[in-house]
């Protein structure tokens, strides 16, 4: 890892707790789409409206790629979190890109790859957030379909869950990000968004998120 990427992990965790794009919450914690309790609530898509730490997620991103994907020839992002982004770091990189939407269209094409995607070629995928890992693995997945050739795929910022983990190691899909759960706590701490008292609760949520706050549990 070379410097450019050293320490991004905390500069990125401490950027998305400045702007509120991650909010923790450890004793009034947050419902999930999914039905879960959730003492973090992440919503990456402000970092579009902040100039400076869009560019550093961009540059973050293509210190990655040159680093460990040179051979890449195409940049996708998902839909939508991961269409800016892809497209800020695909200028960067000066190479194409396409982008995934969330499900095929139901008309004309019904093509779920929006651009040039020539077979065969190579392709890492951004996306501004892995949870459990389904639709960003989906999107992967969906770039396979139409002939890409899945490098990776890159986040601004993981939870961490294994779950993910054990997918994209299923479907032998490389996945990394910018920023992680465990380095946000230590920044939360340092910056006073969390008490130390709070950590083990936080940190306890992350290896078993779905019996959080349930039946006593947290």
């Amino acid at each position: 890892m070379n410097s450019t990427t050293h320490n991004l992990p905390r500069e990125i965790a401490e950027a998305l707790l400045q702007i509120g794009a991650v909010a923790l919450s450890p004793n009034e914690p947050f419902t999930w789409s999914s039905g879960w309790l959730s003492p973090i609530y992440c919503d990456n898509r402000l970092t579009m409206s902040y100039p400076n730490i869009r560019n550093k997620v961009a540059e973050g991103f293509a210190a990655i790629i040159r680093e460990q994907y040179p051979e890449v020839e195409i940049i996708a992002g998902t839909a939508t979190g991961g269409i800016a982004h892809a497209a800020w770091v695909a200028d960067k990189l000066n190479l194409p890109m396409v982008y995934v939407r969330s499900s095929a269209k139901g008309h004309g094409k019904q093509k779920q790859v929006e651009g040039v995607l020539n077979p065969g070629s190579k392709v890492v995928v951004i996306e501004d957030l892995i949870s459990t890992g389904g639709s960003s693995l989906k999107a992967a997945l969906a770039v396979r379909e139409a002939g890409g050739d899945v490098l990776s795929v890159l986040s601004i910022f993981t939870y961490q869950f294994k779950e993910a983990q054990d997918a994209f190691a299923a479907e032998k899909i490389a996945m990394n990000s910018l920023s992680n759960y465990t380095a946000l706590l230590e920044a939360a701490v340092e910056l006073g968004k969390i008490r130390e008292e709070d950590l083990a609760l936080l940190q306890s949520w992350r290896e078993n998120p779905a019996a959080f706050g349930k039946d006593g549990a947290n």
